[in-house]
């Protein structure tokens, strides 16, 4: 009788357990969703939209699904960029107070739209609505129930198996994108807000990007002829004077 009893208990536990790990992952995941999909317009100026996430609030492991990224005003291509999956990796303990540690995101296989004109390009300009309204103070601040600003740093940030599409229409390019790891963002300080690691993050992937682009073009223009050149200069909104 004892023993069955001790087994009754046992599988109680075991069946609390799942199902604490079950709704707690169900709801971290639903708030990870309702943040991004709200802060995230505001801190853009773009549409954006994240479909879905997955994450152990054991653990602290988890994934997030279908991140999408609308272009700033003026831009011919719907999306500036779109990460499929993004992995994550966060102190579990952190989660329950306002210092949130990121031990590593890793993003795998983005693809960023990169447009550009004489003096401006669509990652820019998006950078540039990030880092003013991050400054501005105009994105809502997150806070904790006793009114704690919520923090974040992020130990290890790595990008891999990125690919720019340079251009938009038949003219365009597709090429590789060099790696990003960086390590210890927002450590020094004890934490910044979302929207600073936000303006950290964009400025690594639009200097990689950049780096892309540069190569490309400085490759296609020694191996190629003239209509390749002719080609690269129409990309970056540049014209060729008519030969005489």
């Amino acid at each position: 009788m004892k023993s069955k009893i001790l087994w009754t208990m046992g599988a109680v536990v075991v069946v609390a357990l799942i199902a604490a790990y079950i709704v707690g992952e169900f709801f971290l995941g639903s708030i990870v969703v309702k943040g991004v999909n709200r802060f995230g317009p505001q801190l853009t100026q773009t549409k954006v939209t994240l479909a879905g996430a997955n994450i152990s609030p054991f653990s602290g492991s988890g994934t997030l699904h279908s991140l999408h990224v609308g272009n700033p005003r003026g831009w011919k291509s719907e999306e500036a960029f779109s990460f499929e999956e993004i992995h994550i990796e966060v102190l579990p303990r952190s989660l329950l107070g306002h210092h949130i540690v990121v031990n590593d995101l890793t993003i795998d296989r983005p693809v960023f739209v990169y447009e550009t004109k004489v003096m401006s390009s669509n990652i820019s300009d998006l950078l540039d609505n990030i880092s003013g309204n991050s400054s501005s103070g105009k994105v809502d601040s997150e806070a904790t129930k006793s009114g704690e600003p919520i923090k974040y740093e992020i130990k290890h940030f790595r990008v891999t198996n990125g690919r720019v599409i340079l251009g938009v229409g038949p003219a365009a390019l597709k090429i590789p994108m060099p790696p990003i790891d960086i390590t210890n963002i927002g450590t020094s300080q004890g934490g910044i807000p979302a929207s600073q690691i936000a303006v950290a993050l964009m400025r690594s992937m639009s200097a990689s990007i950049v780096e892309a682009t540069t190569q490309a073009a400085g490759k296609l223009g020694k191996t190629m002829g003239a209509a390749a050149r002719q080609r690269i200069k129409d990309l970056f909104g540049g014209k060729q004077q008519p030969q005489q």
